[in-house]
């Protein structure tokens, strides 16, 4: 397993969720262990069945007309990492459902932020991924902040699976211990940004429906292909601290950093302000 780090990962230090003085809204104390110390948490059994088919059916209409997309628009089906009839990822679907919105406003997500990240947090963003059936190749290890630098560079992912997250259906896999390293370089390839050739310390994260799989946006994580007859369908939220920046870097080389407040989808779940709605 080759590790390298990102070029901008500068005096990176772990921040942990058992903080002096702050007590736990959700996590264990055992649990609060296992985040800092592998980077991930798995919660069983958090929400309701009416509550996770009520985000599937929202979501699957906007997916369904970005398959369509895809189909018209793509290259033999395929535009970035989005491939017609094998993975696709709506993004946004905050912006342009309430239900949703009020979704990752639930006290499950605030108390998660509150314990792992602090006092002051917003939406950072949102997408579904849908994985279909038959689809063999693998979504590759990757972090999340490997896609889009973000300062800090710690936050918080939660994949929601709407279906079983299982073996066969391509469950996530994550590697422990890694995301104390802070941002991994990663490399482009066909399938999505690499941070690592090989994991051979990684750990398949089962999750039924109601479950919620926690991961910091540091953990280093893919995954498997989907061998089963149905579409794998996860809704993933994540959060970051009020005032977040995203470090662009243009054609010149030159850095920008853009505030994470957008008011339409990067809206405040726990103090900083009132959510709307």
């Amino acid at each position: 397993m080759t590790v390298r780090t990102h070029p901008r990962n500068t005096s990176f230090a772990w921040r942990p969720a058992s903080r002096p003085g702050a007590e736990l809204a959700i996590l264990t104390a055992e649990q609060a262990r296992q985040w800092d110390d592998d980077g991930f948490v798995l919660l069983e059994g958090v929400f309701g069945a009416d509550e996770i088919a009520a985000v599937e059916a929202a979501i699957d209409p906007a997916e369904a007309e970005l398959e369509a997309f895809l189909r018209e628009h793509g290259e033999d089906g395929r535009i970035f990492i989005a491939r017609a009839d094998e993975i696709t990822f709506t993004t946004h679907l905050v912006a342009r459902s309430p239900e949703l919105a009020a979704f990752t406003r639930h006290p499950v997500f605030t108390s998660l932020v509150h314990d792992v990240i602090g006092p002051d947090v917003r939406l950072y963003w949102d997408q579904a991924v849908y994985k279909k059936p038959r689809t063999e190749a693998p979504f590759p290890w990757h972090q999340d902040n490997g896609y889009t630098f973000v300062e800090p560079q710690q936050y918080l992912t939660c994949w929601v699976p709407l279906t079983p997250a299982t073996l066969e259906t391509g469950c996530p896999w994550v590697v422990p211990g890694l995301h104390r390293l802070g941002t991994l370089a990663h490399e482009l390839t066909d399938l999505g940004f690499v941070c690592l050739d090989d994991a051979p310390s990684a750990v398949p994260v089962e999750a039924a429906v109601g479950d919620v799989v926690v991961f910091s946006s540091l953990t280093p994580h893919c995954t498997g292909p989907n061998r089963s007859e149905r579409t794998r369908k996860a809704y993933i939220v994540q959060y970051a601290p009020d005032g977040a920046e995203i470090l662009r870097e243009g054609k010149d080389g030159a850095v920008t950093r853009v505030r994470a407040d957008d008011p339409a989808r990067q809206y405040p779940v726990l103090g900083c302000a009132v959510a709307p709605g």
